[in-house]
């Protein structure tokens, strides 16, 4: 009965949406106050019916209830609980669900939150979110329903993939969804703002806040998958440049150049048409990687679908909303008023600098991405874009970006002084400089330009640390004085600060991992020693072990130093049992920020067995780095300004009639 419950909650959640979809934006045009209020009650109804429908099918999970096809394609009953609820979203129709949830929370929150937003903005963005779910709604109902039963019911499931059935993929997909989808609200403004044809500042302070939260939890996601990657598949990489992986990174790119224009439209009233094109590329870059995903035009340990029936209704969708989008700003954008002007070595001009690398950063990967789908399309010829192409490309795009990010707060609004930053961060840059060449020492030498590298790195953390160093004016005032200063900034200075600072240690695990990290591949029998990292590894043989719905085959592994034993580790290969499918679980041991990384291969005649080792020098610096922007956005998000929003617009003075007849 349960399920019967969630399936007509979701179909009682698309008829709600269409109400949403259409009056509001009516009531809207019309000035009904009564229609643009139905926005707010409509969107908590829809939100409601949603997570009752998801409450239904987590429910059918933990209660293994293969009475359900979804449940029974995706899930065993000797599954550890935490898999089983993430066993709702490891799947294509539960990964959709996943997906409209946090969409119809998101609405939610700017039913509740958007107290201060004009009531006609506020209907038409509650109508453009009430769009994008009817899509998925009709999309998850057609062709993706995850309440189909099946009678008689199996005794059994086929297990959840093995891959997926890992920490990091219980907690990965909810926060890359958690920014895939808060875009979606800064696609909402945009086009609510087109329809309205007026566009301003506090427009700007509005979207912003949205923007941060789901840049934030992209960060967070697409960190999560990384690692997810770099511990679970065996294959010692961090970053493999795949198309489903790419998918994500694009609309973080965008979204990072999306934040930045933001606030120049909030302080200075500039890049107001940029703002909202970007606004509507971003999330277009989201719906584009939901489509890579769930179509099954590309085959990856990420992709769900291969169902080419659902590749062509996400393909719709994609040409409604993203051609109906670009249509509207194409006839609307002529009627806005451009915005400010500034000098080019201005704050604005470095963050339009920063705005025109990304955007060209997102279209290199962009092209990487869909060209091999393209011409396979037109031509039936199959290559492949690899990492060679977008280290080449994209990485000498983040060179002078990363050089920039400094300058940008220490030049001020409208005209800067170039000269005057300069003067300001030539010691902090040398302190960068020495530290690279420091840390090149220390671990005895490699590539010589690795040591721009890795001061690229220090510059980025030290520029940080002299934003608020000449914030707080600390050479003039001293420690007490300045410490109050900076006690008094706002918390998105901090927030910014942060942001960069963690952005310059990801960049220092990047290179000093690629630079100084080694890998050897062996055959080892027990008994035998190899080294890496200067450490020792002593194979000590393998071992049978059973988990709750899989089998292993598991080798020990002493680590010691300088004849010392330091530490030990576990690597193996499972088979789960119900999937007869193999994995290879790595054992990582962690020595501060560095790590050493050991996969077994297959088993060789004479009973040894291939072993792959990794070093990997400060690579934990690589996700870190990631953490670090992630606090500093949730600490900028934390800021009064931006979760109080903007003040309502006032409307101009009207002169008393005595007045105006004089």
């Amino acid at each position: 009965m349960m399920i019967e419950i969630g399936h007509y909650a979701l179909v009682l959640a698309l008829a709600t949406a269409l109400i949403v979809s259409v009056l509001p934006a009516i009531g809207a045009r019309r000035g009904d106050t009564a229609m643009m209020a139905l926005g707010t009650t409509g969107t908590l109804t829809v939100f409601t019916l949603v997570a009752l429908s998801f409450t239904a099918l987590t429910w059918a999970y933990v209660v293994s209830d293969f009475s359900v096809k979804n449940v029974w394609e995706n899930s065993h009953s000797l599954m550890p609980l935490i898999y089983k609820y993430s066993g709702v979203w490891g799947n294509h129709e539960g990964s959709m669900m996943l997906w409209l949830l946090i969409l119809t929370f998101f609405s939610a929150l700017v039913a509740v939150f958007g107290r201060n937003l004009p009531e006609t903005l506020k209907a038409n963005v509650l109508a453009v979110q009430a769009w994008i779910a009817c899509a998925f709604l009709l999309f998850i109902l057609l062709t993706s329903n995850p309440f189909l039963r099946l009678d008689p019911a199996p005794a059994e499931g086929q297990d959840l993939n093995p891959v997926l059935q890992d920490f990091g993929l219980a907690v990965h997909p909810p926060l890359l969804y958690l920014g895939y989808v808060g875009f979606s609200v800064c696609f909402s403004f945009a086009v609510a703002a087109l329809m309205e044809g007026r566009i301003d500042a506090a427009w700007a302070r509005w979207v912003r806040p949205w923007t941060l939260a789901a840049w934030t939890f992209l960060t967070a996601g697409i960190a999560m998958g990384s690692y997810w990657a770099y511990y679970e598949l065996g294959w010692g990489g961090w970053w493999f440049w795949d198309p489903v992986e790419n998918a994500s990174f694009m609309p973080w790119l965008a979204g990072t150049a999306l934040l930045h224009s933001a606030l120049v439209m909030e302080k200075r009233e500039a890049l107001k048409i940029w703002t909202v094109l970007l606004a509507i590329m971003t999330f277009s870059l989201s719906l584009l990687g939901t489509f890579l995903v769930r179509s099954g035009v590309l085959t990856s340990v990420h992709a769900f679908a291969t169902d080419p029936t659902r590749g062509i209704f996400i393909l719709c969708i994609l040409a409604i909303f993203i051609g109906g989008a670009f249509t509207l700003f194409a006839w609307r954008a002529p009627m806005l008023k451009a915005g400010g002007l500034f000098a080019p070595i201005s704050r604005e001009g470095a963050l339009v600098l920063n705005n025109l690398i990304l955007t060209v950063a997102t279209a290199t990967v962009l092209t990487g991405t869909l060209y091999p789908l393209v011409l396979e399309t037109l031509t039936g010829e199959k290559i492949s874009v690899g990492a060679p192409f977008f280290n080449m490309t994209f990485g000498l795009l983040m060179l002078p970006l990363l050089v920039v990010v400094p300058f940008g707060p220490m030049l001020a609004w409208k005209r800067g002084d170039l000269l005057g930053a300069l003067q300001r961060l030539w010691i902090f840059a040398a302190l960068a400089l020495f530290a690279g060449l420091a840390f090149y020492y220390v671990h005895n030498g490699g590539p010589v330009m690795a040591i721009f590298g890795l001061a690229l790195g220090f510059w980025g953390m030290f520029g940080a640390l002299a934003d608020l160093w000449y914030r707080g004016n600390f050479s003039k005032v001293g420690l007490s004085v300045g410490l109050r200063r900076l006690a008094g900034l706002p918390r998105s200075v901090f927030g910014t600060a942060i942001a960069h600072f963690g952005l310059g240690v990801t960049v220092l695990g990047i290179f000093a991992a690629t630079t100084f990290g080694t890998e050897t591949v062996v055959e080892m029998k027990p008994g035998a020693s190899v080294d890496a990292g200067g450490y020792s590894l002593t194979f000590d043989g393998m071992r049978d072990a059973v988990g709750p719905n899989f089998t292993e085959q598991r080798g020990h592994f002493t680590v010691s130093r300088g004849g010392v034993q330091v530490a030990d580790t576990w690597s193996s290969k499972r088979l789960y049992t119900a999937r007869r499918m193999p994995t290879t679980e790595a054992g990582i041991l962690t020595f501060g920020l560095s790590q050493l990384y050991v996969s077994l291969g297959d088993p060789m005649e004479g009973g040894g067995i291939v072993v792959r080792i990794w070093w990997k020098p400060f690579i934990l610096c690589i996700w870190g780095g990631a953490l670090i922007m992630m606090f500093g956005g949730f600490i900028s998000l934390s800021d009064r300004r931006l979760r109080v929003g903007a003040p309502s617009r006032k409307a101009k003075p009207v002169k008393p009639a005595l007045e105006a007849a004089e």
